[in-house]
């Protein structure tokens, strides 16, 4: 059977979690969390399947972040490595991130795209889902528009070869449509628990098409803001959605876990 939570962006294996791993490890199988560890560049990604492969309830996703390793580039060798593993259930966290572009922002932003565009490939050779990390420049919704501008044109192509989800969703209504009609899912933070800007996406947006994420560290929800995010507070992830949306808290619970399970091709136990 599935579990009761499946957070499907975290990153338990970041030096945050150093002091006390095996104590959030317990948290989470006390109160039967799932969650998906989320790679950022390669060597983060070799980790992330590294600690999939030794626990149950673990998964992986790798790829490369637009901005957190710029000398790195996606290496399609090396990444071949890892995708065969059966604890590989994604590609990413990849994307566009125009949050703090300076210097040449053409160059920078065609930098982004061809690596994007490389594990967008990447991902559709292999048959996996995209975990797409997407963050606009302040004040716009820039990164979305051209992230889906590649993926809507890509998508008459590849079918649905081309699928996925979008982390820490923070766009409009509008953008959320336009992903979901290409069949793409978007997933919530901690932040919809005390932010109130994504109310209308989170109203608007099928049941079916959301899932429920921590990015822990980061990120914390109430009543944690401020510290340390860790996977078990995606429960209160959960509860703001039931809330926002007037729905029954089990019922949103069960569905964001199936559809987890159903994106991601994670099995039950």
């Amino acid at each position: 059977m599935l579990p009761k939570y499946i957070d499907v962006h975290s990153h338990v294996t970041f030096k945050d979690y150093d002091a006390d791993l095996p104590e959030v490890l317990s948290r989470m199988e006390e109160e039967d969390v799932w969650t998906i560890g989320v790679g950022v560049d390669f060597a983060t990604s070799q980790e992330a399947v590294r600690f999939a492969d030794e626990r149950e309830g673990f998964w992986a996703s790798i790829g490369l972040h637009p901005t957190d390793t710029k000398t790195e580039g996606f290496d399609t060798s090396k990444y071949k490595e890892l995708v065969t593993h059966p604890k590989v259930v994604g590609i990413g966290e990849c994307g566009l991130d125009f949050f703090r572009i300076s210097g040449d922002v053409v160059a920078e932003k065609k930098r982004q795209k061809d690596d994007f565009e490389k594990q967008l490939q990447f991902a559709i050779e292999y048959d996996k889902p995209l975990m797409l990390h997407s963050r606009p420049s302040k004040g716009t919704l820039d990164a979305y528009h051209d992230l889906l501008s590649i993926l809507e044109s890509k998508k008459k192509e590849a079918g649905e070869r081309l699928r996925g989800n979008v982390h820490f969703f923070v766009g409009d209504v509008a953008i959320a449509r336009r992903f979901y009609d290409i069949g793409f899912t978007t997933s919530f933070t901690g932040v919809i628990t005390f932010a109130r800007e994504y109310d209308d996406v989170v109203r608007f947006a099928p049941l079916d098409m959301i899932m429920t994420e921590t990015d822990a560290p980061f990120a914390s929800p109430e009543p944690f803001r401020g510290r340390r995010n860790e996977p078990v507070y995606v429960k209160y992830v959960v509860e703001a959605l039931a809330r926002i949306r007037g729905s029954d808290t089990e019922s949103v619970r069960e569905t964001v876990v199936t559809n987890a399970a159903r994106v991601f091709k994670i099995s039950s136990r």
